[in-house]
């Protein structure tokens, strides 16, 4: 499987399968520029990036660290880390080749969300985070 950004200078080839998470926090509507922010998940050693990355690190709503990867060219978000999970990285689920992705796992920071936004296709909804924070 393959993601990039709209430029196609900076990609991501995955192997096997990952999990989905819908955020509605305020900082991944504004990382997006819509609604809400969705990534699938995966190990670390699931996905190989190419390409030159700008890194934009910031402490998320749930008190941790995290750090964003996009293209400097066209400015497309395609991946994040984050201190919770060392051994992870979330792909933007838009930058997937393809329209076949799995509905969110969990759906997070629900308590942002829009209210026109239907939610009930994801298995676990947190008004925060995983967590409570």
């Amino acid at each position: 499987m393959k993601a990039h950004c709209q430029c196609g200078s900076l990609t991501a080839d995955i192997s096997g399968e990952g999990t989905g998470v819908l955020c509605h926090c305020k900082a991944c509507q504004r990382r997006t520029g819509s609604p809400f922010g969705m990534m699938i998940y995966y190990t670390v050693d699931q996905v190989s990036v190419s390409g030159e990355a700008a890194e934009y690190t910031r402490i998320a709503d749930s008190g941790d660290e995290l750090t964003h990867g996009f293209c400097p060219t066209c400015g497309t978000p395609l991946w994040l880390t984050t201190a919770k999970h060392p051994g992870g990285i979330g792909i933007a689920v838009g930058a997937h080749e393809g329209h076949d992705s799995a509905p969110p796992a969990r759906s997070v920071f629900e308590d942002c969300r829009h209210p026109w936004v239907d939610m009930s296709a994801a298995e676990s909804h947190f008004a925060r985070g995983r967590d409570g924070r």
